[in-house]
C-alpha cells in the first residue's frame, strides 16, 4: 500500500483596516477561522507564515494591508494502526460522526493501552481522519463510562466543535446511579485540579479550574438515587469527583467510590448486583450541538446500557420488597 502524503495547506489573505495594530497571531485567527489558534501559532513559529514575504513573530503588530501567506502541512497521525473494532454509530455525515461508546473502550492510546482504542477504530472506519489531530476526537469519556461522543471528520469541523465546547454551547447530559438518597437536585460549583498525592486522581482544589455540574433526581431507592446531570464545564472525571465531594459517590466507582458498603437490610439479589457492578454507573445519555457546516441544532439520545438497566431493576425490586414489608 502506498504511503499517503500529508495534506498541503495554502492560505492567503490581506490584513484589513479592522486588524490594524493587532498581533499577528490574533489577526491570523480571524483571517483563517477554520484552524485553531494553537495550530496557527505553531505554524507561525515553524516559519510557515509570511507577512509580505517576511517571517514575523506571533506578537508582532500589523500595520494594515499586509499580505499574509500560509504554506504548511497537516501532520498525519503516526504510530497508531487502524483496527477493525466495531463502532455503534448513531449518526454520520461528511463532517461529523456520533457514536455510542461501550464500557471498556479506551478513547485514546496511553500507557497500558497502546492499541484497541477508539482512535484505532476510527482510523479503520474513516482512514482520511488521520489528517485530523487526535483522529477528530474533541472530547473524551472515561474507559468505563458509556454513551454519546462526537468525532470531527475534518479540521474545520474539529475547530468549530472545540469552539462550542469552550463557549459551552454544546449540551451534554448524563445519567448516573449514586450511593445515598438525595433529597433533591442542585448544583456543584467547585474548582478542580490534580490530586495533591495521587496523580491518577482529580480532586476539588482551591486553585483548580472552574467546574460546574447540575443534577436532578429521577428516582429514589432505599439507599441509592438515579440522577440526571448536565455539565457546564468538561473537566477530567468531573461528575465522579463532584458527586463524591458532596458525599454521593457513583455506584461501582473504583477511584472515587470509597470503601464498598452494603445498605442495611438489602436482599441477596441486590447484594449480588451491587458487588458485580464493577464500573462507575455513568452514561452519557444526550448530546446536543450546532452542526459545524449547516449551523443546524442537532440532538441525540441513547438508552442506558444493559448493565445499568439491570442495576436499576434490582434497586426497584428491592424498594418494592421494602414497601411490601410495611404494607
Amino acid at each position: 500500500m502506498s504511503e499517503q502524503k500529508p495534506e498541503q495547506v495554502q492560505l492567503e489573505a490581506r490584513v484589513s483596516d479592522e486588524q490594524v495594530g493587532m498581533r499577528l497571531d490574533q489577526a491570523i485567527a480571524q483571517l483563517f477561522p477554520d484552524y485553531s489558534r494553537s495550530r496557527l501559532q505553531g505554524w507561525i513559529k515553524d516559519g510557515c507564515v509570511s507577512v509580505d514575504g517576511e517571517q514575523k513573530r506571533p506578537r508582532d503588530k500589523l500595520l494594515g494591508g499586509e499580505l499574509i501567506r500560509v504554506e504548511a502541512e497537516l501532520e498525519r497521525i503516526e504510530g497508531h494502526k487502524a483496527q477493525d473494532i466495531p463502532l455503534d454509530i448513531v449518526y454520520e455525515d461528511e463532517d461529523i460522526l456520533v457514536l455510542n461508546k461501550p464500557a471498556g473502550l479506551v478513547v485514546h492510546p496511553a500507557a497500558g493501552h497502546a492499541d484497541g482504542t477508539l482512535l484505532n477504530a476510527l482510523l479503520h472506519h474513516s482512514p482520511e481522519i488521520a489528517q485530523v489531530p487526535r483522529a477528530g476526537i474533541v472530547h473524551r469519556l472515561d474507559m468505563d463510562t458509556t454513551g454519546l461522543m462526537v468525532v470531527a471528520k475534518t479540521i474545520q469541523a474539529q475547530t468549530e466543535l472545540v469552539g462550542q465546547l469552550q463557549e459551552r454551547s454544546m449540551g451534554r447530559e448524563y445519567e448516573a446511579v449514586v450511593q445515598g438518597v438525595m433529597t433533591g437536585g442542585g448544583m456543584v460549583d467547585e474548582p478542580m485540579g490534580r490530586h495533591n498525592r495521587n496523580r491518577q486522581k482529580m480532586a476539588v482544589v482551591a486553585i483548580g479550574k472552574e467546574a460546574v455540574t447540575h443534577y436532578r433526581v429521577l428516582h429514589r431507592y432505599r439507599a441509592h438515587t438515579h440522577i440526571r446531570l448536565k455539565l457546564e464545564t468538561g473537566r477530567t472525571h468531573q461528575i465522579r469527583v463532584h458527586m463524591a465531594h458532596i458525599n454521593y459517590p457513583l455506584v461501582g466507582d473504583p477511584l472515587y467510590g470509597g470503601r464498598f458498603r452494603l445498605p442495611k437490610g438489602v436482599g441477596e439479589s441486590l447484594i449480588k448486583e451491587l458487588r458485580g457492578f464493577n464500573r462507575q454507573a455513568l452514561h452519557a445519555k444526550k448530546l446536543e450541538l450546532w452542526h459545524p457546516s449547516t449551523g443546524e441544532l442537532m440532538s441525540w439520545e441513547v438508552d442506558l446500557p444493559g448493565d445499568m438497566q439491570q442495576l436499576l431493576a434490582a434497586l426497584q425490586r428491592d424498594l418494592r420488597e421494602e414497601e411490601d414489608l410495611w404494607n
